[in-house]
């Protein structure tokens, strides 16, 4: 019915939608009483990237990914890095359309120039709040014989992370911090860090998709050592201590951005350090923007 609200289900926020409405992630739309991905095929950003720069360091090293990106975001973190889409909307945005079959015929034209061309990477804003797009486009591209690479905050009902768990080839998570009021911090619904403990734990054990797990390390909000320690000791713990060998964990270092845009950086020293207090319980840990 034209006049029905209509709840998404796609992350925790669960946001209730009136007729017309737009989710708080700017990006789904209630529309004859169904929400629907509005965003879908709306590219904002479209590079050629080393996959380390995503960051995948231990997966297809010295390849390149097609990264695309729309609009819209389910978080709001103050420090956000690519704020500009992130957290724009259909009207202060550019954007073009770019079908699934268009996106992935483009990779293959770059692959057959190119081999070290190995997929695509749905990146840059949130992907999840537009996940329909990430699986039918990762659909064709495994016809094609095209990897599929997934940087998300994985903030998602586990619904959602199910459908592309089998799909994704390689996956960097950002988990932001380890308590309730950091992602209560960044905008977060609540069970937001519940949610990405979740889809950690499903993505990690998908038998064919390649996890790596970022952290920006802000100064003061997520920068204590004890913060730092319990991540890397819970990822280690996952798959009854696999993760300690299996997962590489980035601690990265935080610029200042958006609405902390006057912030100062984070320091080198902190970033090492708390790299080597990882490192205390995971192999593969590395640092970032140092």
């Amino acid at each position: 019915m034209s006049g029905s609200t209509a709840t998404c289900a796609v992350c925790p926020r669960n946001c209730r939608l009136a007729s017309g409405a737009l989710g708080a992630c700017r990006a789904r739309r209630n529309v004859g009483g169904a929400v629907v991905p509005e965003a879908y095929g709306r590219v904002t950003s479209l590079a050629l990237d080393p996959v380390e720069k995503k960051p995948l360091t231990r997966w297809r090293p010295g390849g390149y990914v097609v990264s695309a990106g729309s609009y819209g975001c389910n978080l709001a973190c103050p420090f956000c890095q690519n704020h500009r889409i992130s957290q724009a909307g259909e009207r202060n945005v550019g954007w073009r359309e770019l079908s699934p079959e268009r996106l992935v015929g483009l990779t293959a034209e770059a692959a057959a120039r190119d081999p070290r061309v190995v997929g695509i990477a749905h990146t840059y804003n949130e992907p999840l709040v537009t996940w329909e797009y990430v699986r039918d486009t990762a659909l064709l591209a495994r016809e094609r014989g095209l990897a599929t690479v997934l940087v998300s905050n994985g903030c998602a009902e586990q619904g959602v992370i199910e459908q592309l768990a089998s799909l994704v080839d390689a996956a960097n998570i950002d988990l932001k911090g380890f308590s309730p009021a950091l992602y209560d911090a960044c905008g977060a619904p609540p069970g937001a860090l519940d949610a990405v403990r979740a889809a950690i734990e499903r993505l990690f054990a998908e038998p064919g998709c390649h996890l790596e797990v970022t952290t920006l390390v802000v100064p003061g909000m997520n920068d204590s050592e004890e913060e730092v320690e319990a991540m890397a000791a819970w990822l280690a713990s996952l798959g009854g201590g696999r993760g300690a060998e299996r997962i590489t964990y980035h601690v990265t270092r935080f610029f200042g951005r958006w609405r902390m845009a006057d912030a100062a950086p984070t320091p080198v020293s902190v970033v090492r350090r708390l790299a080597d207090v990882a490192r205390r319980h995971l192999v593969h840990v590395r640092v970032g923007n140092c």
